[in-house]
């Protein structure tokens, strides 16, 4: 069982797995094993998938699970282990943060992608996939594209596959973002991702030199183009939505207004048309049917050696949509259901190609959400935007008042803050006394409910509550600021004055759904014991029948096993 968190070490924990020889090809269906079976005893399945619905929050799954269809998330609920006490745990619940913590079972301290971007130490900002080593095939690439897996400092699920198989198994992954895509495929799988400016699904070289026959004839036939002119509108009757935020929303500077219609200035499908399609549910349509082609391009799941396969699937629409709208929207209400049924479609067709039988699914979400500021006002709650300018602006303005002019905050990427080095040893400074001035200060700002300082995080005196245990996962001190900073509930870091975010430890940005469906693995049942996103890593690796992640840190999810 695992230890409270209240006595959580903060000791690396060193896991090691029994080893166990490469699998034998998969035979044809077998009957479900017994209750108290030994794992051992029970083949692996064929094709393990795991989806990431991006930006999910829990409660909405629960909210909403009598409108799904049969064949979705309500498949998943009925037929599968539903863990209600899930979580994101660690304290930056952001997307890159997330995917990594999925198939590495490893904390951010660990696995070293703290953000989506992040400072390094020359004071240039990261992006948390980028590699200017590679570039996308036939795309345009920016430096600041997501083309590797470098920065993911561990390795995950699917990379220990490929070795326990000597490569034979296939690690496949598809994403709206390119950091969903690529922090899931690990160092040995294959990432493709949606492409902003001409809506198709591409990859890097840093994987393969050019595109596999299959994704050459998905690209030529343009599926993305197919939603020009057309419109999104609800899926469900009008008393439905009854218990969504007003409609339309005064939140957000978008028109919040069904139908929401796909078009581009130009007249015909552009740059700005494809954008579009990301905030709908026509980015996942399409990301599900990549996945689709996948399974029958790459014999997902039939690989012909008899190992079993790994295809990852991340859901971005719903975190856009979120972003925009707000999770409390009829726009997020009616995004989930429209791919609740596409996830539907999806499990229909693995069930005639492979055989849910034969599948194993996870799904889960890489973060939470808030509610929009001003939504959460009219629910009493005392919620703000903190403009991040004017926060340092302050905080070093207070700085240079209490330490004699020198400015001494560097940069920031909030939540970290990082402070001048140079400036604190020049002026002879303690940097323990800046630090704790700076905390000082901050927390006597509205909105900001804790500041962790970099003295805390190094000596692991932060970690005297759950708050701060979910701070000290999150802390790189190779990367991370010198100052971790802690809005209060629902209040966001936010320049403008519309739309939702998430990226804090409370609970409605930690807790996400985790729904595990196999018949012959798993006993289906609600799970009300407390579960981690790192548990999935440890979990399919029994499954699996191979080594754990070097980094995962998660517990093997066994009262949902069979």
């Amino acid at each position: 069982m695992r230890p409270s968190w209240l006595k959580t070490s903060l000791t690396l924990i060193t896991c090691s797995a029994l080893w166990l020889p490469a699998l034998a090809p998969a035979a044809g269906a077998d009957k479900p094993a017994a209750s108290g079976q030994a794992a051992a005893q029970v083949k692996p399945p064929k094709l393990v998938v795991v989806v990431v619905i991006d930006g999910l929050p829990a409660e909405q799954v629960q909210r909403y699970r009598d409108q799904f269809g049969p064949g979705g998330l309500r498949r998943l609920l009925e037929q599968g282990a539903s863990f209600t006490d899930a979580h994101q745990a660690h304290g930056i619940t952001v997307t890159a943060i997330g995917h990594s913590a999925v198939l590495t079972g490893a904390y951010p301290y660990r696995h070293g992608i703290i953000g989506n971007n992040w400072i390094a130490p020359d004071g240039k900002q990261v992006y948390c996939t980028e590699d200017t080593r590679y570039h996308y095939i036939d795309e345009e690439t920016d430096p600041h594209d997501g083309t590797s897996p470098a920065n993911l400092r561990v390795d995950t699920l699917g990379d220990q596959l490929r070795y326990a198989t000597g490569n034979r198994s296939k690690v496949v992954t598809v994403s709206g973002k390119d950091r969903g895509a690529i922090l899931l495929a690990g160092k040995t799988g294959t990432a493709y991702m949606f492409m902003d400016k001409t809506g198709d699904f591409a990859s890097s070289t840093y994987y393969m030199d050019k595109y596999p026959a299959w994704v050459e004839r998905f690209r030529a036939s343009k599926p993305q183009d197919r939603y020009y002119a057309k419109s999104w509108k609800p899926l469900l009757d009008d008393k439905a939505y009854a218990d969504d935020a007003p409609y339309p929303e005064a939140t957000t500077s978008r028109p919040n207004r069904f139908p929401f219609t796909f078009y581009s200035e130009s007249g015909k499908p552009a740059a700005d048309y494809y954008g579009r399609l990301k905030v709908s549910p026509a980015v996942d349509e399409l990301t599900l049917e990549f996945a689709e082609a996948a399974v029958d391009g790459e014999q997902l799941g039939r690989n012909p050696t008899g190992a079993p396969d790994l295809l990852g699937v991340s859901l971005s629409g719903h975190d856009y949509v979120n972003h925009a709208y707000g999770p409390e929207s009829r726009m997020s209400h009616d995004h989930l259901q429209q791919i609740d049924r596409k996830i539907g479609e999806f499990f229909a067709f693995l069930d005639k190609r492979v055989g849910l039988d034969n599948v194993l699914v996870v799904l889960t979400a890489d973060h939470g959400f808030a509610n929009t500021a001003e939504f959460a006002r009219t629910q009493h709650a005392d919620a703000l935007r903190v403009n991040p300018k004017t926060l340092l602006q302050n905080l070093n303005a207070a700085l240079a008042e209490r330490f004699g002019g020198a400015k001494l905050v560097k940069t920031s990427l909030l939540p970290d803050i990082h402070l001048d080095d140079d400036a604190i040893v020049s002026r002879g400074l303690v940097r323990a006394d800046v630090e704790n001035a700076a905390a000082r200060f901050l927390l006597a700002q509205p909105g900001i409910s804790a500041v962790f300082t970099r003295t805390q995080l190094e000596q692991g005196v932060a970690a005297t509550s759950r708050l701060g245990t979910l701070m000290q996962r999150a802390w790189n001190s190779q990367l991370s600021g010198d100052l971790l900073v802690v809005t209060t509930p629902y209040t966001i870091f936010s320049s403008g004055s519309s739309g939702a975010s998430h990226g804090t430890p409370w609970q409605y940005d930690t807790s996400v759904p985790l729904l595990i469906m196999g018949r012959r693995w798993i006993r289906p049942g609600e799970q009300a014991g407390y579960a981690e996103v790192v548990d999935i890593a440890p979990t399919l690796a029994q499954i699996l029948h191979v080594r754990r992640p070097a980094g995962a840190e998660g517990r093997v999810l066994k009262e949902a096993l069979r």
